[in-house]
């Protein structure tokens, strides 16, 4: 009786047994690399906003503290958006004939505000307001980070790794230290070298080594209860 299959029949059904068993790890991983990428999350993609406003040009550049535009910044969840008399302090007498700044002028004369468009939202389930990603480096604003949940836990598992202190200036809080290190950099740009704690808090990174005891120590000081934070209704209300 002659064989029905051909010897490449075994190669073939072999492949095909591989290709079953492979097929579903390869979709997912698939599946997994289109969900996490930039084109999905919208990280480090700014949208179109009604001006080019570069937050490294005003905050880094030229040394403007966030708190002159952001008012509201230290005594309430959100930023806010300044209103188009803080812009025009400047604009009124620098780049007046620009036609990038026609929205800004516009806005003053008429009186409506500028209407920007929102880069970060977290999910309405979720409470989270103290986040924007390393901004200061952004000539065009956009997502920092990811909302995945595994990016949170990082910081709740772990907070000592995200906490800071100045090793010069021990007194200072941390929100006193960001603001400081604009300062220092603007102060001598080139000449100013930064410790672990302010390159850390420029570049929106954990920190390594020694300065993890310090972090473990203020997680101390603060009372922060690890435990606590790893509880979902810290997050989900």
């Amino acid at each position: 009786m002659p064989n029905i299959f051909k010897p490449a029949a075994n190669s073939m059904a072999k492949l095909s047994l591989l290709l079953g068993v492979a097929s579903p790890v390869l979709a997912i991983s698939i599946g997994s690399a289109i969900s996490r990428s930039s084109a999905n999350t919208g990280v480090g993609m700014p949208l179109d906003q009604p001006i080019p406003f570069s937050h490294k040009h005003h905050a880094y550049e030229l040394g403007i503290d966030c708190r002159y535009c952001h008012t509201g910044v230290e005594v309430s969840g959100k930023a806010g958006v300044p209103q188009t008399e803080t812009c025009m302090t400047c604009h009124s007498q620098i780049w007046t004939n620009s036609p990038l700044l026609d929205p800004v002028r516009k806005s003053y004369e008429t009186g409506m505000p500028i209407k920007w468009n929102q880069v970060n939202k977290a999910p309405d389930f979720v409470y989270f307001n103290h986040c924007h990603g390393a901004i200061q480096k952004m000539h065009l604003t956009a997502k920092g980070k990811p909302f995945f949940m595994v990016w949170c836990l990082e910081c709740h598992n772990q907070p000592e790794k995200y906490l800071y202190k100045d090793a010069k200036n021990p007194q200072l809080s941390p929100r006193q230290q960001v603001f400081n290190l604009y300062s220092k950099i603007q102060t001598d740009p080139e000449g100013h070298e930064m410790n672990e704690a302010e390159r850390n808090l420029l570049e929106g990174t954990s920190q390594a080594g020694e300065s993890l005891e310090t972090g473990a120590k203020l997680v101390l000081e603060r009372g922060l209860k690890k435990a606590q934070l790893k509880d979902c209704s810290v997050c989900h209300h």
